[in-house]
């Protein structure tokens, strides 16, 4: 469940992030348009990525936050939980035939 939704916000704002082709372009493009220096160009990008990566991890964060307090309103156990269930479960049922 939080795969899925980890993958629907990250979908979600790879439209808005900026990849190295992208930045390369824009760089070009501010170069020609607006007689920005290169290094003016690539620190402009710079910027925007780090702005986006941070923006990218508030929204993680904030989802993940929010499955969790969905998950412990509906009673669910955390896939650890669920391991650690299954494991003892096989203990006893070895205790038991053995």
């Amino acid at each position: 469940m939080l795969d899925l939704l980890e993958k629907t916000v990250m979908t979600a704002i790879g439209a808005a992030a900026i990849t190295q082709k992208k930045a390369e372009e824009l760089v070009s493009e501010m170069k020609e348009k607006y007689k920005v220096s290169e290094d003016e160009g690539r620190s402009f990008v710079d910027r925007v990525q780090g702005i986006a990566q941070e923006s990218k991890d508030k929204i993680r964060e904030m989802a993940e936050t929010e499955v969790r307090k969905v998950v412990d309103k509906l009673g669910l156990v955390s896939r650890d939980e669920y391991e650690r269930l299954v494991a003892r479960v096989q203990e006893l049922e070895a205790r038991n035939n053995g």
